[in-house]
């Protein structure tokens, strides 16, 4: 299973904002309709890049430091700037690789550079249970078939 199997599942719809919009106007996009966790900070206006990614973890964490003036500050402030990323062809165990490793609940996926889609963990973590039941059902019916 490749990251390309999430996304023609899910579709390639991505969130984006602009490194100038303040986080007031972030936390209202992320809160929806509908609610996601994380956007892509992509200043080009055609995904044909991405410049960071802001997410509700990074905004949490700054509202306990700056306090509610955080609302004020703007994206580019706030945003996490090395934005880890994956390619459609990247595996499942690939991904999962780099979410841990990094410990982002939010990959990019990026195509020859540009902004194809987004995938999160909650997406991994649905598509490796439905593989998983699969299997299960496949070596039941093997089993079974043998007795």
């Amino acid at each position: 299973m490749k990251v390309s199997d999430i996304l023609r599942i899910k579709g390639d719809t991505v969130h984006t904002v602009l490194s100038w919009n303040t986080i007031a106007e972030a936390a209202t996009r992320l809160a929806g309709p509908p609610a996601i966790g994380a956007l892509v900070v992509s200043d080009d206006g055609r995904r044909e890049r991405v410049d960071g990614i802001v997410s509700e973890r990074d905004i949490v964490r700054r509202l306990a430091a700056d306090g509610a003036g955080l609302l004020d500050l703007t994206v580019a402030d706030v945003m996490t700037r090395h934005v880890v990323t994956c390619s459609p062809e990247d595996s499942l165990a690939e991904a999962m690789g780099l979410m841990n490793r990094w410990r982002h609940r939010h990959l990019p996926v990026v195509d020859g550079g540009r902004l194809v889609g987004m995938i999160s963990i909650g997406d991994v973590v649905k598509q490796r249970l439905a593989e998983m039941s699969t299997e299960a059902g496949v070596l039941r019916d093997i089993y079974l078939a043998s007795h």
